[in-house]
């Protein structure tokens, strides 16, 4: 969000002026207050944050190392981090000193070999023990990679209802999951038409978009479905937005696009007045992943008339 929206100011300087486009400048900022708000009850002073990376091998590694130098905030590893006196501290010259608040880029197994995969080196031992206490807080905290599930999708309606009272404003895209008998019955006759998707899959791998496969990648897929039918969800194929595009020789295409917003969940709940406008570069295609050649757009929020 932040390069699309730097490079578009370089090349196009006169067009947010016109157009009267908000900033997205201040994420880093917004990011660290954020994350500074959901420091710990014993927290003394200004709390201190850092980001928990892999490492440099990490594919995205230059955001981490990025976020944390905007926010003005530490960048470490797991191998800079460990549990003394019930607190989770971290190395630096004048010996070790306690972290309040760390955001964190590793997964939920390699957080702690203690708890989770012993043979982990990304983590800090201990740490959940200091988690559990409430002695440092862990964002995003353990647990919520659940949301990754895809099978969630089709317990949206049912959340927002169960923690709100009432009913979902926005529509729910249909989700069957092929755990269900009458579900997965439903889906093989109906494969050419869906969209059918590993439940715990990401970067466009792992699926299946019917109107666009072959009889053989069909046929192919439906084995895989009934060797292994929890492993997968269907949906609609949704008809994505398109946005004009630049292509070879100077001209213009439609591409189909989708949007990831950013909010930030701290003290208040803060959504950036911008995104990631996700685009599929290839003629026709419905995957916008940049691992399956996607490519990303800057995205504008206007002022409203004042």
């Amino acid at each position: 969000m932040l390069e699309n929206r730097e490079t578009m100011m370089q090349m196009f300087p006169e067009l947010f002026h016109l157009n009267k486009v908000r900033p997205v400048e201040d994420y880093p900022k917004t990011l660290r207050q954020s994350l500074a708000s959901l420091a710990p009850p014993g927290c003394s002073g200004k709390p201190r944050v850092a980001v928990l990376t892999p490492g440099i091998f990490n594919s995205a590694y230059y955001e981490h190392s990025f976020l944390a130098d905007m926010m003005g905030v530490e960048l470490v590893e797991g191998s800079d981090l460990r549990v003394v006196d019930g607190k989770v501290k971290m190395r630096t010259t004048r010996g070790y000193e306690a972290i309040d608040v760390l955001y964190r880029r590793v997964d939920d197994d390699f957080l702690d070999p203690m708890t989770f995969r012993p043979d982990s080196a990304l983590g800090i031992p201990g740490i959940m023990d200091v988690y559990k206490a409430g002695n440092i807080t862990i964002a995003n905290a353990p647990g919520t990679g659940i949301a990754d599930d895809k099978a969630i999708y089709s317990y949206m309606p049912d959340i927002v209802e169960f923690y709100t009272g009432e009913k979902a404003i926005l529509q729910n895209v249909p989700t069957w999951r092929c755990s269900d008998p009458d579900s997965l019955k439903y889906v093989l006759d109906n494969l050419a038409d869906l969209v059918v998707k590993e439940v715990h899959g990401s970067g466009g791998y792992g699926m299946l978009i019917g109107p666009t496969s072959s009889r053989k990648e069909i046929a192919a897929f439906r084995d895989k479905l009934i060797a292994r039918p929890g492993n997968y969800i269907a949906q609609p194929t949704i008809s994505l937005s398109r946005h004009p595009t630049h292509v070879n020789d100077g001209l213009f295409e439609g591409r189909h696009i989708d949007l990831r917003p950013f909010v930030l969940y701290g003290e208040k709940i803060v959504t950036v007045p911008g995104g990631l406008t996700r685009v599929a570069l290839r003629k026709g295609s419905l995957v916008v992943n940049s691992s399956q050649g996607g490519g990303s757009k800057d995205t504008w929020v206007l002022y409203g008339d004042e």
